[in-house]
């Protein structure tokens, strides 16, 4: 059963799980979040077809009604959970993964996730513990849901005038394509040049996740040749997006919840707190403190941040991943409204005389490790001994201890983590210098890998 991680289902079909697996989930579903319907979608993978058939089988076996909202987004998914009171929503999708891999990402009650701590583990149980399935007398219904005009409107709420910008647009041919189009297509949209914009589940030109460097050399390129004034680039299920700026230079996400404060704090003036998670820059936070943010560092993922966002009652947050959330948007994630925000922003400086590699650079602050993955077994081990080095050198300003670790010192700061869907032990470091970063970063791997 290696496909119930943190977050969600997911893994190679027919190796991790399979169609019985599909079935499991739907029966189980209605019983562990207590409804009698569930709505259903899907990507545009080539196994979403059979995965769609057999959990739909499954849940109006369990004599629950399933709700079909057809070929979706998953932040379209979200949006009819909440809007619509679903308990249960099921979108079929293996996100940024490549096209042999499939899942489910499971929400209940006002689009909030369930992950393996909340849920996804219990079903991974009665599974393993081969609880019957046998179908009730009484079996559930299937009705249809299109909701795409409703959420194109939605979405244009967000929408700014672009007509000065130069927009450079790689949909991986992911679920993007399905929408960005209809939303755009308003006659402020200035000129928008795709690429990938066709929704093909064998992503038949890069894999649909834009964090590979070698995944967003299209994008560059077009900008490049275009002279665009940015670059947008979508995952396979439209939660993420990605930008580059009008050089072609990669822009870490989380600097971009930063930039977002120009819109949130200052042109809606809604202070309040903003969720990042704790491999974030602490540039962030020193940018949105004038404008009125109070930064508030949690755990990695969606099934931690959407319901930490809600609890504090944030105003928006995001990722390294590139995840954005939105208090308005049911304090879930969506790529699409993130990039709508970010264009909005970017015209904005346009119009100002500011390129988005100018407004990055007053971001900026720190000399960035990015993400290094190791690949060892005696993670905690490893974990503890960095941890313990650092601190027996200086003295901390600050330590977290609820993601792996992160402490901070006066000049520089790391993250040590295990990831949660892969087989990694994840560091990154940010420092006020080259010459630190590469200091700090190259002890930390040598501990490490000790464990190795």
């Amino acid at each position: 059963m290696g496909a119930f991680h943190a977050y969600d289902i997911r893994g190679i079909y027919n190796k991790d799980f399979n169609k019985d697996t599909a079935y499991k989930v739907g029966y189980f579903l209605p019983q562990l979040l207590n409804t009698d319907r569930v709505l259903v979608g899907r990507d545009v993978r080539l196994s979403s077809d059979e995965i769609r058939e057999y959990l739909v089988a499954g849940i109006t076996d369990a004599g629950a009604d399933v709700v079909d909202m057809g070929l979706s987004t998953t932040p379209m998914v979200y949006f009819a959970t909440a809007k619509y009171g679903f308990d249960a929503s099921v979108q079929i999708t293996a996100s940024h993964n490549p096209k042999e891999y499939n899942g489910m990402k499971v929400s209940t009650t006002n689009a909030l996730p369930v992950g393996f701590d909340n849920g996804l583990g219990t079903i991974e149980k009665w599974i393993k513990e081969g609880r019957e399935c046998k179908p009730l007398s009484r079996k559930g219904e299937v009705t249809f849901m299109d909701i795409r005009q409703e959420y194109i409107a939605f979405m244009q709420k967000y929408k700014g005038d672009y007509s000065n910008l130069n927009i450079g647009m790689d949909i991986s041919n992911g679920m993007a394509a399905i929408i960005i189009k209809d939303i755009l297509n308003d006659g402020r949209s200035g000129n928008v040049n795709y690429i990938f914009d066709e929704p093909d589940g064998t992503f038949p030109n890069h894999e649909a996740n834009p964090l590979v460097a070698e995944n967003i050399v299209d994008l560059q390129k077009l900008v490049k040749e275009k002279g665009c004034d940015i670059g947008v680039i979508y995952d396979g299920d439209a939660d993420r997006v990605m930008f580059v700026d009008e050089n072609s230079r990669f822009i870490s996400p989380d600097l971009m919840i930063a930039l977002m404060g120009h819109y949130w704090l200052e042109n809606r003036g809604l202070k309040g707190r903003v969720i990042q998670d704790i491999r974030s820059s602490k540039a962030v936070g020193e940018y949105l403190s004038p404008m009125g943010g109070e930064m508030y560092t949690w755990k990695v993922g969606r099934a931690f941040a959407a319901h930490k966002l809600r609890e504090i009652d944030g105003v928006f947050g995001g990722e390294l991943a590139g995840h954005y959330y939105f208090k308005e948007f049911f304090y879930s994630d969506s790529g699409i409204m993130a990039s709508l925000i970010i264009l909005d922003i970017a015209a904005q400086l346009k119009r100002n005389g500011m390129t988005i590699s100018q407004a990055i650079s007053k971001i900026e602050k720190y000399k960035n490790s990015g993400e290094i993955n190791f690949k060892i077994e005696r993670k905690k081990e490893a974990m503890d001994a960095v941890r313990e080095y650092f601190i027996s050198q200086e003295t901390p300003t600050a330590q977290m201890d609820f993601d792996g670790y992160r402490v901070e010192f006066p000049d520089w700061w790391f993250n040590i983590r295990p990831s949660n869907t892969e087989p990694y032990l994840r560091f990154i470091a940010e420092a006020k210098s080259d010459a630190l970063l590469e200091e700090k970063v190259a002890k930390a791997r040598e501990i490490v890998m000790q464990f190795s």
